[in-house]
């Protein structure tokens, strides 16, 4: 039997409306309409609108669809449904979304943060499909973690569990999370970046060349990016970097195995792309630091769903509710 849903996905540039149809296999997208995250109140109404389109496009009514999802970036308090000032959407201020939607269109509505929705999207219909404890790290601009203990997620006493990148891990580093040394600033884009730049000084400052970075004018734009191309082409300061972020991941990451015992550790964005790069430092440490017992039944994978799991993390609360 096909159960309709609709998710919202909230981003600091971006929102999208997604329909789609969940049935005993999987999910199926079947709409989907993207506009530009602006200023709070023209977003809202940008929202309230796609989603009445959206409704009218498919025949959708309470009756026949069971569930809106909404993904935002954090704080929000997932329990009473409130958007609490996400650092990337300014001007979003205690805004109780999820009374707002369900008042208008009378169907049951949720939300969660972008990380325990992208957990619940991997668990449910990507990597982590059919596993009972899992852990997701999003390992992109920032770093956070979604938590599935015993085949539900668990999202802590006002919705703030699994916010890993605020752990610090060395008393010196990247600044990542308001805090130098954190496991944000050893283990995300911006933190790569970070390291990047003052490996660059230091050698630029003695003279020598840094194939990433020509002259010390440039140093503010390097990138993660540029940093994982170079590394791809072997070059050693931009695979020491990588060693060095794949260190830290691997000291983070036996914190979480000797805590919460996980089956499955899914990590995604740089790690999908540059995990043969972060793996030899990572399992290094993983085996030195973390109980044996625990690390032997857990795995550590790639993210499955790719480009699409912004749609499916929202989809994913919808179809949890």
């Amino acid at each position: 039997m096909k159960k309709n849903i609709l998710g919202i996905d909230i981003g600091g540039t971006k929102t999208a409306i997604i329909y789609a149809q969940e049935t005993s296999g999987g999910i199926e997208i079947i709409d989907k309409v993207v506009f530009t995250t602006t200023v709070v109140d023209d977003t809202l109404n940008n929202i309230m609108m796609h989603l009445q389109q959206m409704l009218e496009k498919y025949g959708l009514s309470p009756q026949n669809t069971a569930a809106i999802g909404i993904s935002c970036g954090g704080p929000l308090d997932n329990e009473k449904g409130i958007i609490m000032s996400p650092p990337n959407l300014p001007g979003w201020d205690n805004i109780h979304i999820v009374k707002m939607i369900s008042d208008r269109f009378h169907i049951p509505c949720a939300i969660q943060n972008d990380a325990n929705a992208c957990a619940l999207a991997e668990w449910k219909f990507g990597a982590g499909k059919g596993t009972k404890n899992m852990v997701f790290l999003t390992f992109g601009t920032g770093l956070g973690a979604g938590i599935i203990i015993n085949g539900r997620l668990y999202s802590g006493t006002n919705g703030n569990a699994g916010e890993v990148g605020h752990i610090r891990l060395d008393n010196f580093g990247p600044v990542g999370y308001g805090k130098a040394g954190s496991f944000e600033g050893f283990c995300s884009g911006s933190g790569i970046a970070q390291l990047a730049k003052m490996k660059a000084l230091e050698k630029l400052q003695m003279g020598e060349s840094v194939s990433y970075c020509k002259s010390i004018q440039e140093i503010e734009s390097i990138t993660a990016k540029a940093v994982a191309e170079a590394a791809a082409n072997g070059d050693e300061l931009a695979l020491e970097i990588y060693k060095i972020s794949g260190y830290y991941l691997g000291k983070g990451l036996s914190i979480l195995i000797d805590i919460l015992n996980p089956e499955l550790i899914v990590i995604g964005s740089i790690y999908e792309r540059a995990g043969h790069l972060l793996n030899p430092s990572m399992m290094e440490v993983i085996k030195r630091e973390s109980l044996p017992l625990s690390q032997h039944v857990c795995k550590i994978i790639p993210a499955g769903l790719g480009e699409q799991i912004g749609d499916f993390a929202s989809l994913s609360i919808a179809a949890c509710i």
